[in-house]
Order: C-alpha cells, then sequence, then structure tokens
C-alpha cells in the first residue's frame, strides 16, 4: 500500500511551540513527503496533469455482459511524468487489469509541482471499460489529499487570546470508495462518521453517525482509518478527542 501521510510530526512540533510560547506564533509550514519523498495533492502541491495517453485494449473472447467495470491503481508521477509504483486498488479480472496497467504505463504526465518544482506525486488512476466497448483509456482520480494545517487565527478568538480548546482537525483525508462503479442512487453520498483522536493526531475509534446502507459504511469507516489529524489541543497541549467528520465518496 502506499505510505501515509508524514505532515504529522511537523504539526505537533507546531503545536508543542506553541503550547510554550507566551504570544503563540505558529512557524511557516510546507507541505512535507511521505517516508519515501512522495508527496499528496494540497495547498501547495498541485496535482499532475496527464497530457499523453495510451488506449486500453478490450480484452477478446470476453461475454459482453462481463465486459462493463473498471480498473483503479495507485501510481506515483514522477518528477520527469511518469507512472512509477502502480497499485492495483479495485480489480476488474486479471485480463482487464493487463490492459488498463499497460495502458498506464506508456501514459505521460506533466509533474505534480511543489513551488514551481516538479516533485513525485501519488495519484490514482482508472480505466473504464464501458458496455459499448467504446475506446477508453487512463484518467487521473484525486482521491487522498493534504489539507491545510490550522493557521494562527484558528488558534485564537476575536480577541487574540489562546482558545482554551481547539477540536481535532484534519491534515490527511481519503475518499470512501464503491462496491459497483456504475451504481446510482437518490441517496446523499456523504456519510457522517464520529472519530477518537489520539494526543499524535492517530484515530483511535470510528463510529458511524449516520450512514447511507447499501455496505457503503463499512467504507466510510475504513475510509476514515486513513484519516490523519492535528490532535485536539486543550491550553496548547495535545490531548485525545473525538469529532464528528462528513466523509465523501470517490466519483468514480
Amino acid at each position: 500500500m502506499r505510505s501515509s501521510c508524514a505532515a504529522l510530526p511537523l504539526l505537533l512540533c507546531t503545536a508543542v511551540l506553541w503550547a510554550q510560547s507566551a504570544e503563540p506564533s505558529l512557524p511557516m509550514h510546507q507541505q512535507q513527503p511521505d517516508q519515501d519523498g512522495i508527496y499528496y495533492v494540497g495547498p501547495e502541491v498541485n496535482a499532475p496533469r496527464m497530457v499523453l495517453t495510451a488506449e486500453a485494449r478490450y480484452p477478446l473472447g470476453i461475454a459482453a455482459n462481463h465486459i462493463k467495470g473498471m480498473t483503479v491503481c495507485a501510481a506515483v508521477i514522477d518528477v520527469d511524468g511518469v507512472p512509477k509504483h502502480i497499485q492495483l486498488l479495485h480489480t476488474h479480472g486479471d485480463a482487464f487489469d493487463r490492459a488498463a496497467i499497460a495502458a498506464m504505463k506508456v501514459s505521460r504526465f506533466e509533474p505534480g509541482r511543489l513551488g514551481g518544482k516538479a516533485v513525485p506525486v501519488w495519484v490514482d488512476l482508472r480505466v473504464v471499460f464501458r458496455a459499448d466497448m467504446s475506446q477508453t483509456t487512463p484518467e487521473i482520480l484525486i482521491t487522498e489529499r493534504d489539507l491545510k494545517p490550522p493557521s494562527e487565527s484558528e488558534l485564537e478568538d476575536k480577541h487574540h487570546h489562546v482558545l482554551s480548546y481547539v477540536a481535532p482537525m484534519p491534515l490527511h483525508t481519503v475518499d470512501a470508495d464503491f462496491d459497483d462503479p456504475f451504481a446510482r442512487h437518490p441517496y446523499v453520498q456523504v456519510a457522517l462518521v464520529n472519530v477518537l483522536v489520539d494526543s499524535e493526531g492517530m484515530p483511535r475509534d470510528v463510529r458511524v453517525v449516520r450512514g447511507l446502507g447499501f455496505g457503503l459504511d463499512q467504507k466510510a469507516v475504513a475510509a476514515v482509518w486513513h484519516y490523519r489529524f492535528t490532535p485536539a489541543l486543550r491550553k496548547g497541549t495535545p490531548i485525545e478527542a473525538r469529532r464528528n467528520l462528513e466523509v465523501r465518496f470517490a466519483k468514480f
């Protein structure tokens, strides 16, 4: 699996510095890579852009009622715009997966950038196979992203006094997935969950508050286990705390 967000240690350091200062001042934050030096799309990292695609060939000898579906992979778009470390996330069967991955490998991208400099970035790539066997090529999905850390104004009241309590805030989010990529239903595609975040910003317990059914609640819970947070702060000290979150689903 792709590595988890590595921005957390910097934010914990920020919290400690803030707690020790009589006049709290957050140091300048720069979006951080994961432990392998790879970034996620976020407030400072632009998403890669596809500039050259290759057609994914439909496998021969597949019955028409078995064609419809999709393959989804995670991949790193390197500084030269080449997809690397391709990992299968959603299978549509071996023959389709091989065709999709072959097309992904020869596609080329404008790399993601941090401050104008090309950096390796995680993305998800999908190939949708349609029943009419129309031409299909890889597409970029952004389902995992880094978020801005809290600003000084979010840690102070209107009189610029330090807040006695600050709730945990998401630093890294992951969209939930659907079992059926072609499913259509009339319900709002957002689940409400409650998460216990420990003093290091890690989820420790996740519960559904308002679910959707159709097997989607389990997908929402699974996604939140991959979130990372700034921990709750009580008078500047990181503590364990709960908060509610709206979880959105990947628009496959």
